[in-house]
């Protein structure tokens, strides 16, 4: 079997509460979770000529479990898992496709995900094949002690049939009730829709594993007594067909599993809609057009995955292609999308981090990936920020850090102080934030090159700018985006991200034709960044803080120099720390900076796009692509790691590791203002 840069797979991934991975390389190696760990149980068996094998996931309540069928393949792909099985003469594949298809956002807003099931006989003789698969009660609960009910409904085929969708959902319906962190979702239904093209059949009940196992016959008839709790044994939505095959040739089916959430964000106190859902579609209808769309829909994540993978070998080689693979899809699904009064709004989960949402320091690391794909999911995720940071509820003239715990966008959380409902201004990241929120919006502007955004903005921008320029340069004791490493006076890396944001804000008035603040603004930059270039000398590199000799730490945010052509730095700085990076890189890579040996996987390929080399960015490459092979950690990639032993420190699932997608972006993307035409 071929192995995989993937610390856990992702199978059916859509939003943070819709994120459903398997913890082992091989399928039937463990059971099916959600991203937070507990389980959300899938199971799949295949019968071959009267043999009865197991093939995906695990279920420890059985007495007595299938064998194994042997697995022979993984393939993961930006948008689909592949799986290869082989028996008695019959291949069998398994893929999982999530259409996450950036440019469109009609089919990424879709929580549909495709399961594709392919036999083929391999040994030219004609064979017997029946597919069984469920998914479970444990899908659309937060604890199992909730109670559920079931049912069907009906959706339309391409052909014009009816056909009959299974469905499951907690009995209270506590609609975006809960908030927080390690949570799941206790709202909306999941549906499992068998296939449209093979005749199927289905049931919902508490033992159609055990039947199924005992001698491969299945249920006619749904069970009769919900409401019930999911327990220790929970609700199967199970479906079966056969997909017999005849010598040298091959048959697919795909089964549906989606989820209405029903609302999906609380925003400011009105309870909103998933995008899908804007325009007074309902599941019905969600779930006919997945079907409608499903073969021109894996044709074009097929070709998607293609030509992103291309690219990313082009840039990066094997290592990069490896790297940026494994975190398209979480990047992704750690977000949900909305409308709001005409207007995209994209809304970040801090996942396993404190819950946070639309957090300003997730949104400026995980943007790369969105500036490639779809920019107006960049301004989807700074919409909320400028809002709330225009209201009465927002007197500081910084910018904030979030608006609220997942899904309720309500106002900042983060160092709110539940006693009084103020701010403890020591936990606040007032350069971070301001230097976040004007890089993002200067970069999207110049990739669009419209000042429509920003001017919508400006005035809360030349606020934010104007706060930098007075304390940006040499900050006090305060929090950067790392804040897991604790308050740092005279942050060098810090400064240069006020610097940048200076800068940008002067390309900004250059894009507006306000040529004397533009001036005003990058003179500033320049001047700020011949002070740092002494101030943060530390002989043959630079330092951690500007007080503190003998320390180094990464410079990512030097990228805006070169992805803005400012060129405000000189070449020898870049230079002399890419060497600092090289001669401190470990197997698993390079520490954050001096002080401790873990590091954040974001910041090591923003720090890599600085060599000049290419074999150094690669270096870096295969060191991070090593730790997504050795960690013990067998969960959605961990942004924070220790480069020692390949453990993860806290993180996962994070919308962060879209910054992976930095090496894909270059000047040229960012200078249309500078064109002529």
């Amino acid at each position: 079997m071929s192995t995989s840069t993937c610390p856990a797979v992702p199978l059916v991934t859509h939003h943070p509460y819709f994120s459903v991975w398997s913890p082992t390389d091989e399928l039937h190696g463990s059971e099916t979770v959600h991203w937070t760990g507990t389980t959300n149980s899938m199971l799949g068996f295949v019968s071959i000529d009267g043999t009865r094998y197991r093939f995906a996931g695990c279920d420890p309540s059985a007495e007595a479990e299938l064998p194994v069928i042997e697995q022979t393949d993984l393939d993961v792909r930006p948008t689909t898992s592949e799986y290869t099985f082989e028996a008695d003469g019959v291949e069998l594949v398994v893929s999982f496709t999530s259409p996450l298809l950036l440019a469109d956002l009609e089919v990424l807003s879709r929580p549909a995900s495709y399961l594709t099931v392919t036999t083929r006989s391999i040994d030219g003789r004609r064979h017997d094949v029946g597919v069984y698969v469920d998914v479970t009660g444990e899908w659309c609960v937060d604890s199992p002690d909730q109670e559920v009910t079931w049912g069907r409904t009906d959706v339309t085929t391409p052909t014009g049939e009816t056909l009959e969708a299974l469905r499951i959902g907690t009995v209270e319906q506590d609609v975006l009730g809960r908030a927080g962190d390690d949570v799941r979702i206790d709202w909306g239904h999941l549906y499992l829709v068998p296939p449209t093209t093979v005749d199927s059949t289905t049931a919902i009940g508490h033992n159609l594993r055990a039947q199924f196992r005992a001698d491969g016959s299945f249920p006619d008839r749904d069970a009769d007594n919900a409401p019930q709790a999911v327990g220790s044994e929970p609700q199967q939505l199970a479906c079966t067909f056969d997909l017999d095959v005849e010598p040298n040739t091959d048959r697919s089916a795909a089964i549906t599993i989606a989820y209405d959430e029903r609302k999906a964000i609380e925003y400011f106190g009105d309870q909103l809609d998933p995008y899908w859902r804007r325009n007074g579609d309902g599941p019905a209808d969600m779930l006919e057009s997945a079907l409608s769309s499903y073969s021109e829909v894996r044709d074009r994540c097929l070709a998607f995955d293609e030509r992103l993978e291309r690219e990313c070998r082009a840039r990066g080689g094997k290592a990069f292609a490896a790297l940026a693979t494994v975190v398209y899809r979480q990047a992704i699904a750690a977000h949900t999308l909305v409308e709001y009064e005409g207007e995209v709004l994209f809304f970040s989960k801090e996942c396993f981090s404190n819950g946070c949402v639309a957090t300003v320091d997730v949104t400026y690391p995980s943007a790369p990936l969105f500036y490639r794909f779809n920019s107006e999911l960049v301004k989807g995720m700074l919409r909320p920020v400028f809002r709330y940071a225009a209201t009465d509820e927002w007197p500081y003239e910084f910018a904030p850090h979030d608006v609220g715990t997942y899904p309720k966008a309500n106002g900042q959380v983060y160092g709110r102080d539940t006693d009084t409902d103020g701010f403890d201004y020591d936990s606040q990241m007032p350069i971070e934030e301001c230097g976040n929120m004007l890089l993002v919006t200067a970069a999207v502007s110049l990739l669009e090159n419209d000042t429509s955004f920003a001017s919508a903005h400006w005035d809360q921008l030349t606020r934010w700018v104007e706060y930098l320029v007075e304390h940006g340069y040499d900050p006090g004791e305060q929090l950067c985006t790392d804040d897991f490493a604790g308050h740092l006076s005279h942050n060098a890396n810090l400064s240069l991200k006020a610097i940048f944001a200076i800068a940008s804000y002067g390309l900004l008035c250059q894009l507006r034709d306000e040529p004397v603040q533009a001036e005003t603004h990058l003179d500033i930059a320049r001047r700020l960044a011949a002070e740092w270039e002494r101030d943060a000398a530390d002989g043959d590199h630079y330092r951690l803080a500007f007080d503190r000799p003998g320390t180094w730490s990464l410079k990512y945010n030097l990228v805006w120099d070169q992805l803005f052509d400012l060129g405000l730095f000189e070449e020898s700085v870049c230079n002399a720390e890419v060497r600092q990076y090289v001669d401190r890189l470990t197997t698993y890579g390079v520490p954050l900076d001096s002080r401790e040996s873990y590091t954040k996987l974001d910041w090591e390929v923003w720090a890599a796009t600085l060599a000049s080399d290419q074999s150094e960015t690669d270096a870096f490459f295969e060191a991070i692509r090593a730790y997504l092979d050795d960690t013990p950690d067998r969960v959605p990639v961990s942004d924070w790691y220790d480069t020692v032993d390949a453990t993860q420190q806290n993180f996962q699932h994070r919308s962060v590791v879209g910054g992976v997608y930095l090496p894909l972006l270059d000047a040229e993307d960012f200078s249309s203002m500078y064109n002529d035409d």
